[in-house]
Order: C-alpha cells, then structure tokens, then sequence
C-alpha cells in the first residue's frame, strides 16, 4: 500500500551524494558542504564492507573516489576507513574517509538534515545489504521527528529492508520507469518512486501520482529543468549544483 500524499515530510531539494560537485561524493565534508549551503536533505550511498560494516560508497570498487584499488566487498572496514577519500577531488579534502552510517546518522542529526539513504549492494549481497542497511538505520534515527528515506535500484534489497525495518519510508529507484511500476511499489509498500528526470514525461508523472505516489527525481542540473519538473507535480529534485539549485530555489 502506498502511502497518503499528506504524510511526505521531505524538503524539496536534495544535496546528492552530501555536497554534490562541491565535495568529494559520500564524505562527511560532503554533507557539511551541503548543511553549509542550506540545504536541508541529503543523499548517500550505502553498503557493506566485507566484515558487515554499513559505510558510505558508489561504486563496487574504491578506485574512483579514493587512493586505494580493489573490490570493496573483499575489504574489512579497518582497512577501508584507512583511505584517503577526499583529495581525488581537491588538495584540501585530503585526508576525508569513508564514513560509517553510524557517523553520517548523528552529523545528520547535529546539522537538522533529512536523509535519503541508497541501498547499493555489492553484487550478489543484495538481500544481506538491505537488511542490514535498514536495521542499522531504523537504530540510527530512533526517535527523530523525520525518518531517513530509503531507496534502491535493487528489488531485492528494498525488499529486505521492508521486512527488516517495515516502518521505515521506502522509494524504488529507477532509470527508466517499467511498466510493472504500480505492482513494485505496491509489493515493496512504497511512499515514493525515484526516477531519471531525463526519463519522465509529463503524462507519466502525472500517473504516479494520482497512484498516491510521491516523487523524487535525479540528478536535475539545470534550474529551468528543475522548475519545469516542479511544475509537472514531482516532491524533491536531486542534484549536483547545490551552488544554483539551493534551499530556497523554489521559494523564489
């Protein structure tokens, strides 16, 4: 069942990956970078390392976004946490980690920031992921006025964290929508669908959320976009130009 169009509690500009360009994706300097420019929600990407720890992480491998190489299924925490993931993007985030979940939950308390937490398994830990990401999630923002948002490309693990933490908002993610979307969403008791913009059309948007579907789409660069997007009915924008499309971009 999905849930009443009333009860989204969510701002309407997101800080994808904590401070979009501005930071290196998935740090705790990220989402201070976003927190510092107003924003007031932030995505991130979670999974585990080989000895079960939610950390943040895009990609399978650390080679991107950090000085390490490898596969971070294979690697423990204590190993991961001892990379550098900041001075890939610039000289001055040396020395940034790959935090836990555990520290992203309680800098997103201290600066009031909402959070859209992406379940991103490795491949072949899915139903393990999302578990495991839910649970740690629902201990994390106990007793906050607003839960984290759960989302994923993943079926299987959204689907595991329904059942490990049911009372946590949940929202599929998709590139393009299906055509099976109404049946994913129902099955998976989602609040929201969360799309690629560039892969909406109006008639489309409007069908999801006459379903009792919130939206939230990605990753809108582009301020006339963005406001198009807002005038086609979606919730909240995800984006990388946290320094155009601020807090307040839609009170203007």
């Amino acid at each position: 069942m999905t849930g009443p169009l009333n009860s989204w509690p969510y701002p309407r500009v997101v800080a994808h990956r904590g401070g979009g360009t501005l930071a290196p994706e998935n740090t705790l300097a990220g989402i201070e970078t976003g927190a510092g420019l107003g924003l007031k929600m932030v995505e991130f990407d979670a999974k585990l390392s080989s000895d079960n720890v939610v950390f943040l992480l895009h990609d399978d491998t650390v080679d991107r976004t950090s000085d390490g190489f490898g596969e971070a299924a294979t690697m423990p925490y204590a190993i991961l946490s001892s990379l550098d993931a900041g001075k890939w993007r610039s000289p001055r985030f040396a020395g940034e980690r790959m935090p836990t979940l555990e520290q992203v939950a309680k800098r997103c308390i201290a600066l009031g920031l909402a959070a859209n937490v992406e379940i991103k398994p490795c491949p072949g830990r899915d139903v393990e992921t999302g578990k495991l990401v839910a649970a740690e999630a629902e201990r994390l923002w106990s007793g906050q006025q607003i839960a984290p948002l759960l989302s994923s490309f993943s079926y299987d693990a959204l689907a595991a964290a329904r059942d490990a933490a049911p009372d946590l908002p949940r929202g599929m993610l998709y590139e393009a929508v299906p055509a099976n979307w109404r049946e994913q969403t129902s099955a998976l008791g989602c609040v929201s669908l969360h799309a690629d913009h560039n892969r909406l059309s109006e008639a489309l948007v409007a069908q999801i959320r006459a379903a009792g579907l919130h939206m939230l789409v990605y990753t809108v660069n582009d301020p006339q976009r963005a406001r198009q997007l807002a005038q086609w009915g979606v919730d909240a924008i995800c984006t990388d130009r946290i320094d155009l499309i601020g807090a307040s971009f839609f009170d203007a």
